[in-house]
């Protein structure tokens, strides 16, 4: 009779680690904070709880189906994937490590904010390829909900920022 390995919450988030937004595959949905809880009972039964970026989130299904197929691959006696929005997500809830991984695909990261957001948050941000604050705001409303469109006066590139939201 084999026995299951004791595996932890912490396993459990560094293995949804290898879990990427299918949206911007530089961000693990761990540090784009959307993984609001985890639980792992006594014979390895885990459940998961996500907290999407917005309600009209069209990857949320191939999202938790991800998260699912990943937790698979652990030594579990069974997996629940779960959506709520009893708490709602914002953006400061993106790690530091997701930051990174916003400005390496090419956006803008969100500014911390204290809970009012603005649009001059908006008008002040920093171009994510040459670094200045050079830049000018396009367009508030960017290709999906969550983006706003600039242009960086400075190297001369547009790009997108990843919209601060409450």
């Amino acid at each position: 009779m084999s026995s299951l390995v004791k595996i932890s919450k912490e396993d459990v988030l560094e293995a949804l680690q290898e879990v990427m937004d299918p949206e911007i595959p530089t961000i693990s949905v761990v540090d784009l904070g959307i993984i609001s809880e985890v639980n792992v009972s006594d014979n390895n039964f885990v459940s998961v709880i996500m907290t999407p970026t917005f309600s009209g989130c069209p990857a949320l299904k191939y999202m938790e189906n991800m998260v699912k197929e990943q937790i698979e691959k652990m030594q579990v006696s069974g997996v629940e994937v779960k959506t709520t929005f009893d708490k709602p997500w914002n953006t400061n809830m993106i790690s530091a490590k997701g930051l990174e991984g916003l400005k390496k695909h090419g956006l803008a990261p969100p500014q911390k904010h204290t809970g009012l957001v603005q649009i001059e948050i908006l008008q002040n941000v920093t171009c994510p390829h040459c670094g200045s604050k050079n830049t000018t705001l396009k367009s508030p409303f960017g290709p999906t909900l969550c983006r706003s469109l600039h242009y960086c006066n400075e190297c001369l590139n547009a790009f997108e920022q990843f919209k601060p939201v409450d």
